[in-house]
């Protein structure tokens, strides 16, 4: 029985960066994946004739440039398209615009509070320190604060650094803005509700937490740090769908020698005396790897495909309680024509970007507040796209695909499991929502695909269909993701390493965990790492 030098379950994006970074370092790298196509959550697959959907994660920022360069995805088809605005609808016919130019951006806050129009400068500048202090972290194997290693030492060391450059009052500030809610963040700038709700958005984006719950402001932060062609805190689409990021990072795979089976579930991870040795898929085939690197989440890893026997107690223990709640909800909807909103003027191009109905940080709270009660929010957050408006290549001629991503939408309704019924009835709230400022929206539906919790966790795999494998809330970043100890991509069990977004820094199509996870596995191998450039500053 041939023994591959590495063995990844699942397919996922950060499965794929891991896998490329390994394979061109000279190993034999074999990608398990349990679906019949690669990309875990960003996937695009046509699932009605003609349209293409990005079925789960939508839109493009985070992903590290570093990646891309590295493992030459644009030479494999990689191509984002940034998008200039978006819009936030009020109930009573109006809208804010959103512009990528701060200037443009800066004149729309004014038409609805000169204050805020000049506080925005004030919060753009805050915002930024606080990335610049994050994002050369991104990169880096967070250090164990309680190792004497010189390496934990110089990287605790790099942070103590990169704190002292901040003055008595930014060290503050910081604190502050880590633990503090983004309701609370913004009402030290902001006096305008709608203006407030659309900054808030970011906070809540896949986090079962309120914007009014401490730890959102972080949230926020994660969702600002990306780029598109140099652009920093740009968005856009991947063309083609987000599937086109991880059909590129298969290329590239491939290219360099790497071996990928589809349809291959894995059920188990073998082990002999407390070390990793291969896995077992769900039809009894045995494969075996010198190294078992997982690109599912923490609790699927370590509650479901290894033997509890052996983990420490300490550590199933930290796993059990890592927070992993599903919050989050998807309509990929097929569209016969461009739907109208007669709120914004002719031609706006607030259309190719993200639109939203909630015109107040109350609303937002109070869709909260349906979820903790266990049902889906009867007046949910929606964040609503059109990518066609910029990539026809995933509709036909004259339709479009349109993405709705919504808050909140419980893994369990009122304690049990989803049904069909109330999925079906999930999707109607939604659709309600979106036809309460687009007069004939109904009419133009061809076909629609809705994702609550449970296709997501059934499909994806992610537990309670949550979108970062785990919050990112202040008590699980760092050297705290997953579980102190272990937060540097290793496990207990020898052998067998984390790549996915349990670890850090996070959720997000971002590559960051399966970079950072490469560079440790090919440390212990002791194998070159000069193909994997380092982080750079793009702030």
């Amino acid at each position: 029985m041939k023994t591959h030098d590495v063995v990844m379950i699942g397919g996922g994006h950060n499965g794929l960066v891991a896998a490329c970074y390994l394979q061109k370092a000279g190993l034999d790298v074999l990608v398990l994946e349990k679906n019949d196509w690669v990309g875990g959550a960003a996937t695009s697959r046509e699932m009605t004739p003609g349209f293409v959907y990005s079925n789960c994660s939508y839109v493009c920022s985070l992903f590290r440039p570093e990646i891309m360069r590295d493992l030459e995805l644009p030479k494999h088809g990689l191509q984002v398209i940034s998008y200039e605005g978006g819009a936030v609808f009020t109930r009573d016919g109006d809208y804010l615009a959103s512009y990528r130019d701060h200037d443009s951006h800066r004149r729309e806050f004014a038409r609805w509070s000169k204050r805020d129009a000049e506080a925005y400068d004030r919060y753009a500048r805050d915002v930024t320190r606080q990335c610049r202090f994050i994002q050369p972290l991104l990169m880096r194997t967070p250090p164990d604060p309680f190792s004497f290693k010189p390496r934990d030492i110089g990287e605790l060391l790099f942070l103590a650094k990169r704190f002292g450059t901040f003055s008595p009052e930014d060290m503050a500030a910081t604190l502050r803005f880590w633990t503090m809610s983004i309701s609370d963040f913004l009402d030290e700038y902001f006096e305008t509700d709608l203006v407030k709700a659309y900054l808030a958005l970011s906070g809540i984006i896949g986090t079962a937490l309120g914007p009014m719950s401490p730890g959102t402001a972080y949230v926020l932060l994660h969702h600002y740090m990306g780029e598109v062609d140099g652009s920093v805190g740009a968005w856009g689409y991947a063309r083609g769908g987000m599937g086109a990021i991880s059909r590129a990072l298969a290329s590239s795979f491939q290219a360099a020698g790497g071996t990928i089976r589809t349809g291959a579930d894995v059920m188990k991870v073998l082990t002999r005396n407390g070390e990793a040795e291969g896995v077992v898929l769900a039809d009894g085939e045995e494969i075996r790897g010198r190294t078992i690197v997982s690109n599912a989440d923490v609790k699927r890893t370590f509650l479901k495909l290894v033997d509890e026997k052996d983990l420490p107690e300490r550590f199933l223990h930290r796993v059990r309680h890592f927070k992993m709640r599903g919050s989050s909800g998807k309509l990929n909807i097929a569209l016969d024509s461009l739907p109208e909103f007669p709120a914004l003027p002719q031609g706006s191009n607030c259309i190719r970007g993200d639109m939203h109905f909630t015109d107040s940080v109350e609303r937002m709270e109070r869709a909260y507040d349906d979820w903790k009660d266990g049902r889906w929010s009867a007046d949910p957050f929606v964040d609503m796209m059109i990518p066609t408006t910029l990539d026809p290549t995933m509709a036909p001629p004259g339709k479009h695909f349109m993405s709705c991503f919504v808050q909140y939408c419980p893994p369990k309704v009122e304690g049990r499991d989803w049904t069909d019924a109330d999925r079906d009835a999930f999707a109607e709230t939604v659709i309600s929502q979106i036809a309460a400022y687009s007069p004939g929206f109904r009419d133009r539906i061809l076909h629609m695909e809705v994702r609550t919790p449970r296709e997501i966790e059934e499909e994806v795999g992610l537990t309670e269909g949550n979108i970062f494998q785990g919050e990112l809330t202040f008590d699980q970043l760092l050297f705290n993701r997953p579980v102190p100890g272990y937060a540097q991509y290793r496990s207990p069990v020898k052998g067998l390493y984390l790549c996915g977004s349990s670890t850090h820094p996070g959720g997000g199509v971002m590559g960051a965990p399966g970079r950072n996870a490469a560079a440790e596995i090919l440390r212990d191998l002791k194998r070159g790492r000069q193909h994997m450039s380092g982080a750079h500053d793009v702030i």
